[in-house]
Parts: structure tokens; C-alpha cells; sequence
């Protein structure tokens, strides 16, 4: 039945009146709210093709190490995860439009001033901290706030969705990036990623909405009308209470550090390093960035798959599975790396494509299982681990290649490093059959 009470927010001040409720319609408003997240998304995206492609040319210019490098984009992926469970509590407190509107803006912002640098700290401040702060506001815990405010079914399904979305945008903008580099050098390639940041704002602006109150509907799944609720003020000292909570339960650490592998062996490594791996052993830049591509496409195919089995299997032991397959293809890598493309790789890339953020709706959900409502900003806190994680090993994978000549001591570490994310993964214990997300004040058992 539907409410018409006002909510009362945690502060104890009313929240503000909603439109009333209408009939929910056969096309639920909260599939167009998700496909202009799913844009949004993309667009944010643009960015993360780049690191991989410039990490050579800015070398050749400039005479950077690669360590030097790496190190700019460890900046860059430990600010993405850092400012995360931050932006997911600044989306309680000035909603979903604004944040995303004022963080797209700033990763425009980081991209076209590169074009301008002509030392290293300029990379870190630019590069580093302005992209890494605005694309960690576009982070994981958007997609899960519009998920958790939206839906109260096919969560599983929509979180692969919206997880594939940062694959497309990697699907649809290497290519051209790497054409840029190739041609016409870097700078081009920056600037096309600052105008793909701007584009998106007005649709943001123009067509997102914090919450189904908005527009006087329930979520879509549920016959029970919600009120918006009132702002949260505090946001940042919210976050941090959060994790001061979460700290305190297993689940989280477990949870943090199986993400923290999956940022290394992900965004810290092939992202980061395939390309000029591939290109140590003589494969032209575009087709290493065209084998990128292909990656974004079964990636887009296997987490969607993933959010589908989330919502029907256990999800921690998906996660073992994902983690097991990922180390022992890890291993087979540097054994696949050729001046050419050859079947081997090709179905290297596929699998590993289909395995590379699969591994997000199942974490989500079992955040969602242990936390209840302060799941989106607990999974801010544990994509911040995967970020670190990715910091890491693309700093260390600088190192490696200028120190061994070579990234084969990276591929196995990290082939490794999952094998024991897949452990971790077993160890995570659901909670009570039956019952409802443990609130962190009574944490749940590991």
C-alpha cells in the first residue's frame, strides 16, 4: 500500500514532501534512470583507456621513467578509491545530479590541462589528483546508490549492467585513443577525453534523478511507496563512522582484501601495463589497444552474465571461482605475448575479458547482506581497497619493467596473489539464513 506519511531523517528533521504517487507504468522509470547512469558511466570512462597508451610517449618526450610514470597513475587509482565512500555520502547529502554533474567537470578539467604540463609533479597534480578525484566521485559506489535507491529486484543484473559500463566506455574510446597516439601523438587524445567528460554533463543534469520520489513512483520491485528522504548533513564524518563500524566485522576485511586483488590484477595491471608489455615483445600499439577493446566487450558480456547468476547462486563462491580462473590465466600470459596476434591470445583476452570486473556484483551483494542501508557507502570503503590495490601494482609494475627489463616477475605475482583472493572468498560466511542486512551497530559474523 502506499505511504503518505513525510520521513523522518536520521538528524530528526522532516524530509521535504515527494510528488504523490502515480501508477506505476509497464516501463518503470528506473530503467531510464539506469541507462542514463549507464552513460554517464561510460563517459567517465574515457579516461581509463588512456594511462596504458601514454605511458611510452610520455616516456619518449619527457624521459620520465616508467616508475615516474606508474606512479602518477598510482595517484590517480588510489584518489578513484579513496573519494569513493565520500561521494557516496555526498549523494545523501546533495544528491545523486550534482555530484556526478561537479565530478565529470573536474575529470574534464584534470584531462585538458595535461596538455599544458611540461614536468612530473604536473602528471601527479593533473593526472594524479584532479582525474583521480573526479572519476573516484564517478566511481562503483554511483552505480551502486542508484542501484540500492532504485531497484528491490534484479539488483544482481543491473549492477552488472552498470559495472559493464566503464567496459564500454573503455570498448569505445581505445581504439580512437590509441588512432590519436599513433597519428597525431597524446595531446589530441587528452583533449578527447576532456570533451567526453563535458558532453555528458547536460545529461546528467537534464535527465537524472536522485530518487523514485521524484517523479512520484516506488522502486521498481516494490508496491510501497517511499518518501525521499530528508539530506544527511555530515557526509564526510558519515563515511568515516561507517568504516569506523565496518572495521570492527570480518566480512569487511575479507571482502576489502579479495577487492584489493582484484584492482591489482585489473586496473593496476593489464590495464596499466598490457600495452607496453605487448609492445616490449614487438606488437604495434594499436593492436595491443584493439586487444584492450576486445577485453571491454566480453567484459560488458561477462558481468552482466555475472549479475545474473548473483541473483540466483551463492555469491561468495562465484567469487572464488572468478578469482581461481583469473590467477591461471595470469600465469599463461607471459608465455602468450608475440610480435602478433595469434589464437592463444586471442582466447586469452576473451576469457580473461569475460572474468574482469565479474567480480563486482557479487561483492555488492554480499555488502548488501552484511550491511543493509549503509552498503553503498561500505562498498565506497571496499572499492577503495580495489583501488589500492590497483596503485600498487601499477607503481611496482613501473619498477619491475625498469628494473628486470621485463613484466614476467608481475604477471606471475599477481597469478598468485589471486589464487589467495580465491581463499579469502571461501572464508566469508553468509548471514543467518533468512534474516535481514545486520545493522553495523550489531555486526554481522564472519
Amino acid at each position: 500500500m502506499s505511504q503518505t506519511t513525510d520521513a523522518v531523517a536520521p538528524d530528526g528533521q522532516q524530509a521535504a514532501l515527494a510528488p504523490r504517487p502515480r501508477p506505476a507504468r509497464r516501463f518503470h522509470r528506473a530503467w531510464f534512470v539506469a541507462a542514463v547512469t549507464f552513460v554517464t558511466i561510460i563517459g567517465a570512462a574515457a579516461f581509463r583507456s588512456l594511462p596504458g597508451l601514454l605511458i611510452d610517449p610520455l616516456h619518449d618526450e619527457f624521459g620520465w621513467s616508467r616508475g615516474t610514470i606508474g606512479a602518477a597513475v598510482s595517484v590517480n587509482l588510489a584518489l578513484y578509491g579513496l573519494t569513493a565512500p565520500f561521494a557516496a555520502a555526498l549523494m545523501d547529502r546533495f544528491g545523486i545530479r550534482r555530484v556526478v554533474a561537479v565530478a565529470l567537470t573536474v575529470i574534464a578539467a584534470g584531462a585538458g590541462l595535461t596538455v599544458f604540463m611540461d614536468s612530473a609533479w604536473q602528471l601527479m597534480l593533473c593526472w594524479g589528483v584532479l582525474v583521480g578525484l573526479g572519476s573516484g566521485s564517478m566511481a562503483l559506489a554511483f552505480a551502486a546508490t542508484v542501484t540500492n535507491r532504485w531497484f528491490t529486484e534484479r539488483r544482481g543484473l543491473v549492477t552488472g549492467i552498470l559495472t559493464a559500463a566503464s567496459a564500454s566506455g573503455q570498448l569505445i574510446f581505445l581504439p580512437v585513443l590509441s588512432w590519436l597516439v599513433e597519428h597525431h601523438g597524446w595531446r589530441p587524445a587528452a583533449v578527447t577525453v576532456a570533451l567526453a567528460a563535458l558532453a555528458v554533463v547536460p545529461f546528467v543534469w537534464l535527465l537524472l534523478r536522485d530518487h523514485p520520489a521524484d517523479v512520484g513512483l516506488a522502486p521498481y520491485g516494490s508496491d510501497t511507496y517511499v518518501e525521499k528522504p530528508a539530506p544527511v548533513p555530515g557526509a564526510a564524518a558519515r563515511a568515516l563512522k561507517v568504516l569506523a563500524r565496518a572495521v570492527r566485522t570480518g566480512p569487511f576485511w575479507l571482502l576489502a582484501g579479495t577487492f584489493a586483488i582484484c584492482g591489482a590484477s585489473t586496473n593496476g595491471l593489464i590495464q596499466t601495463h598490457f600495452v607496453p608489455a605487448a609492445h616490449d615483445h614487438g606488437m604495434p600499439v594499436t593492436a595491443a589497444a584493439g586487444l584492450l577493446a576486445v577485453i571491454g566487450i566480453f567484459d560488458v558480456a561477462g558481468t552482466i552474465f555475472s549479475g545474473w547468476l548473483t541473483d540466483r547462486f551463492e555469491s561468495r563462491r562465484l567469487l572464488a571461482t572468478y578469482y581461481a580462473l583469473r590467477g591461471i590465466s595470469l600465469l599463461f600470459l607471459p608465455m602468450l605475448l608475440a610480435p602478433s596476434i595469434h589464437p592463444p591470445m586471442l582466447f586469452f583476452i576473451v576469457f580473461y575479458g569475460l572474468d574482469w570486473v565479474a567480480t563486482v556484483p557479487p561483492t555488492l551483494a554480499l555488502c548488501r547482506e552484511h550491511y543493509g542501508e549503509d552498503s553503498a557507502i561500505v562498498f565506497g570503503w571496499v572499492l577503495a581497497s580495489h583501488q589500492v590495490g590497483a596503485a600498487v601494482v601499477a607503481f611496482l609494475g613501473g619498477l619491475a619493467r625498469d628494473a628486470f627489463g621485463s613484466y614476467d616477475m608481475v604477471w606471475y605475482g599477481s597469478g598468485a596473489l589471486c589464487a589467495v583472493a580465491a581463499l579469502m572468498a571461501l572464508v566469508i560466511r553468509r548471514p543467518g539464513s533468512g534474516a535481514r542486512p545486520a545493522p553495523l551497530a550489531e555486526p554481522a559474523a564472519v
